[in-house]
């Protein structure tokens, strides 16, 4: 029998060690927070315990709904910063609709209704009429959050219905409605990204759009449903937010989108497109969430909360710049 020669031996060994190496890379968000997770349950009391485990879930149910959304837009070189401002204008039209017409069916539809519109807006503006999308989506941004002002008339607007109220509040097989929606979007999308031309269109023209285009995909079409579905999910996540605190606020979720956007580059959704995984996203969902739980239970003060989002969303972006150079090298 032939045993390899030695720069036969010397190559495998390379190329095991390149897979080593490529595999750490890939799963280094997940077992950095494996690691994490168990440091913090060791040194943090109450940390571990089922209650706050339970609302570490609960706390990371909005950002969760919409990363899922988000990750297709960064996968499609595109993001949406007017998701804070979406879900403000999403609550308060319901709660406002509610009010009126006391049918939770009909201020329901109305907020997805009108996150649908406004996602559909800001991709008509980027798709054809090609207008940047940081410019589109802070334009859409001021608008939607001062039309929240406007029809709240600068107030809360109060929810009392029991049955709305339900949605933020209500369990099933012990854990809340906001939590199991979540994991319905995670499902969903992950479904929708792996196992379906719309996923794998959305990542083609995400790595090369002219590409996607002369192989057929209707780029500016897609470009419209994406942010579509972008912004029906984030008026949900508005929702359910609105029935967690028993108002529309009009300013509530200022700062939303910065969260969700690390949630995701953290995930390794390349700023870059064309690279997107659906676990990632729900690891970067999870950092983000359990770094702001443990600074809570430290009783830290929110300043250096705000510092602390700021340095994860630079390493983040940082992060994505090394993968990059990396892929190219």
């Amino acid at each position: 029998m032939n045993q390899p020669s030695p720069n036969q031996a010397q190559q495998q060994t390379q190329n095991q060690l390149n897979q080593y190496r490529h595999w750490l890379v890939e799963h280094s968000m997940t077992l950095g927070y494996i690691v994490l997770f168990i440091v913090l349950s060791l040194t943090v009391e109450n940390f571990f315990s089922g209650t706050n485990i339970i609302g570490l879930m609960l706390s990371v149910a909005q950002i969760g709904m919409v990363a899922c959304t988000m990750m297709l837009c960064l996968a499609s070189r595109d993001f949406d910063l007017s998701i804070g401002s979406t879900i403000a204008f999403s609550g308060v039209l319901g709660a406002i609709i509610l009010e009126h017409t006391h049918s939770i069916f009909l201020a329901v539809g109305g907020g997805l209704l009108a996150g649908a519109l406004i996602g559909a807006g800001n991709g008509v503006l980027i798709a054809y009429l090609r207008v940047n999308a940081l410019i589109a989506t802070l334009a859409t941004m001021l608008m939607v959050r001062g039309l929240a002002f406007i029809v709240s008339h600068g107030q809360a607007v109060g929810i009392a219905d029991e049955g709305f109220i339900s949605f933020g509040d209500g369990r099933l097989f012990g854990l809340p409605l906001p939590v199991l929606v979540t994991g319905a979007c995670f499902i969903v999308f992950s479904v929708l990204l792996n196992h379906t031309v719309f996923g794998r269109n959305t990542l083609a023209i995400g790595g090369n759009p002219e590409a996607a285009r002369l192989a057929g995909v209707k780029v500016e079409r897609l470009r419209v449903w994406i942010f579509l579905l972008q912004g029906l999910v984030t008026a949900m996540a508005g929702l359910i937010l609105a029935s967690r605190i028993t108002s529309g606020q009009p300013n509530s979720a200022q700062g939303f989108e910065l969260d969700v956007i690390s949630a995701c580059v953290l995930g390794g959704v390349s700023l870059q497109g064309g690279k997107a995984k659906i676990f990632g996203v729900l690891i970067g969902v999870l950092i983000m969430g359990t770094v702001e739980n443990v600074m809570n239970l430290m009783d830290i003060d929110a300043f250096y909360q705000y510092l602390m989002r700021g340095l994860i969303l630079l390493v983040a972006v940082l992060l994505d710049q090394l993968k990059t150079r990396g892929n190219r090298s």
